[in-house]
């Protein structure tokens, strides 16, 4: 095979702190992290799912790992300079929308505080480390206008959720003037992603996750919003961003403070209908009536139409996103008909898809691999 250099080789023999790790983002992150050399510590207060990807790949086994809330400022700035990573990848977040509606102080706390906890301990060390925080495309004040929305739109939300991602935002950008914009070793950037699907994904209240558990027990799944539409991305594409962006904050300071949009193009719009039709031929459903039933039961504010404009990652990172829609239908459908099927070791088969996402990637002659 082939040898491919992605990200210059610079997580290479380096440390890697993620939080959430134990999460669906956080899980491939830290595999395609190892599969990069990186040594791995992550920091999460538990495992979310069950099943997880990260227990199904068996990450714990390959990483140093804390379990601890995020929360907990003085635990958190212990663990950070006990373990002096070379980066810092801030992911530990209540992502699930109906869950801030039914504990919304929860959802403050660990998206604000837990934002604010890493942040402050970062600014102790005294060695060079490149932070990287992840937020939502949902910082931004949705007025839901046809195009994207920019790095330098209002940030803001109607619902818990929204407000607690442009919070942390807000966070993020008065702790960098605050105080790490006059260091010299340290330099950070946030990033802004678009919903994500992909392998390993069993979240609450998530269509593809909803869509997977139903159709293993050869149930169809119930939809709401069918005609709703978002910026459907593989969970590799915005992962290869956030990559990128730490590779160039490691070898150059011009983008220190920055923050950078991760999705697809913004003509690459499908409704969820299509995604679950597309889907379903990867589980062999001959009529995808049989895969899904359409219900009008919508409980709470949910944005019709979301877009980044990710021309600043362009410009500034030479990132564009890699994957064909039908390509990212078929990694994820194929990694979850492989799981339940029980065949294969998903942790190989995991690192095949990483390698095959790279390989493309090659083959599209995109910036971070060569």
């Amino acid at each position: 095979m082939e040898k491919i250099i992605t990200f210059s080789n610079t997580f290479f023999g380096r440390k890697v702190l993620i939080t959430g790790n134990t999460g669906f983002k956080g899980s491939w992150l830290s595999l395609w992290l190892l599969k990069a050399g990186a040594k791995v510590v992550g920091i999460s207060d538990e495992i979310p799912t069950k099943p997880s990807l990260f227990e199904v790949a068996g990450i714990e086994k390959r990483i140093t790992h804390y379990f601890e809330d995020v929360r907990n400022s003085d635990q958190i700035k212990e663990i950070i300079l006990k373990e002096q990573p070379d980066f810092i990848f801030h992911l530990a977040a209540q992502a699930i929308v109906s869950l801030s509606y039914k504990d919304p102080l929860h959802t403050f706390s660990t998206n604000v505080m837990g934002t604010a906890s890493v942040f402050n301990a970062l600014r102790h060390l005294e060695k060079k480390c490149i932070a990287v925080f992840i937020t939502s495309d949902k910082a931004y004040e949705n007025v839901e206008w046809p195009w994207g929305y920019k790095e330098t739109d209002h940030l803001g939300g109607k619902d818990i959720y929204s407000a607690s991602k442009a919070a942390a935002e807000n966070v993020i950008h008065s702790f960098y003037y605050s105080f790490t914009r006059h260091m010299d070793n340290i330099r950070v950037a946030s990033a802004r992603a678009g919903n994500v699907i992909g392998g390993g994904d069993w979240a609450a209240d998530r269509i593809v996750p909803d869509c997977m558990r139903a159709w293993s027990k050869n149930e169809a799944v119930s939809i709401r919003s069918p005609k709703a539409t978002r910026p459907w991305q593989h969970v590799l594409e915005p992962l290869s961003g956030y990559l990128r962006l730490a590779e160039f904050l490691w070898h150059d300071d011009k983008l220190n403070g920055e923050s950078f949009n991760f999705g697809p193009p913004s003509e690459i719009t499908l409704t969820v209908e299509e995604i679950l039709w597309e889907l379903s031929k990867h589980w062999k459903y001959e009529d995808s009536s049989d895969a899904y039933k359409i219900t009008d039961n919508k409980e709470f504010h949910e944005a019709g139409l979301l877009k980044l404009n990710c021309d600043k990652a362009l410009f500034h990172l030479k990132w564009s996103s890699n994957l064909r829609p039908h390509e990212l239908l078929a990694f994820t459908g194929q990694w979850y008909y492989e799981f339940y099927k029980g065949n294969v070791d998903m942790y190989d088969y995991t690192l095949q898809q990483i390698n095959e996402y790279e390989s493309k990637a090659k083959e599209r002659n995109l910036k971070w691999v060569k």
